[in-house]
């Protein structure tokens, strides 16, 4: 007797490995895709991954972070400042 596809029949024992092999192949797809989709999760790992990197910055060269973080504070009050100049109605 030979199987569909033409070869030799096989052991069972040989078809119960392949389908744990199979069964675990597919459980580590579902895994990954999980991990993948739990954006919340994913969100938060980036979060502290910026946050560690930031302060494994600031371990290196505090004055360069420092002086980074003011030029943040200054960018934001200077568009802050622009804007709301930019909204008040002119006068003639």
């Amino acid at each position: 007797m030979s199987t569909p596809d033409g070869g030799a029949p096989k052991d069972p024992e040989v078809i119960k490995a392949e389908i744990d092999a199979t069964r675990e192949q597919l459980a580590a797809t579902v895994d990954e895709l999980s991990r993948r989709l739990d954006v919340p999760s994913r969100a938060k790992e980036g979060v502290y991954r910026a946050r560690d990197t930031a302060v494994e910055t600031y371990r290196e060269s505090p004055p360069v972070v420092i002086a980074a973080a003011l030029a943040l504070v200054a960018a934001a009050v200077g568009l802050v400042v622009w804007r709301s100049k930019r909204s008040q109605p002119r006068r003639k």
